[in-house]
């Protein structure tokens, strides 16, 4: 069995996610997300779809960039 290192969970179902060269292991879902999803810099909420990325920032929604300033943009066209 393998232990999640975000809960600390030892489970026989665990995984291996593989971010940069490093490997992590994590008992589901959730806990993945909780450790490797990045957080929009306005809302501080986890982004686990696409996101919007400006100048290396990212953010959830083109709502919370623009509330940021950036004003270009968009979620759809």
């Amino acid at each position: 069995m393998a232990k999640c290192e975000t809960c600390g969970n030892d489970y026989d179902k665990a995984f291996l996610v593989t971010v940069n060269g490093k490997a992590h292991t994590f008992d589901s879902f959730e806990c993945a997300i909780n450790s490797l999803a990045p957080k929009c810099k306005h809302c501080r909420s986890r982004i686990i779809g696409h996101g919007i990325e400006a100048s290396g920032t990212m953010y959830c929604s083109a709502h919370c960039a623009h509330a940021e300033g950036v004003q270009q943009a968009v979620d759809r066209i």
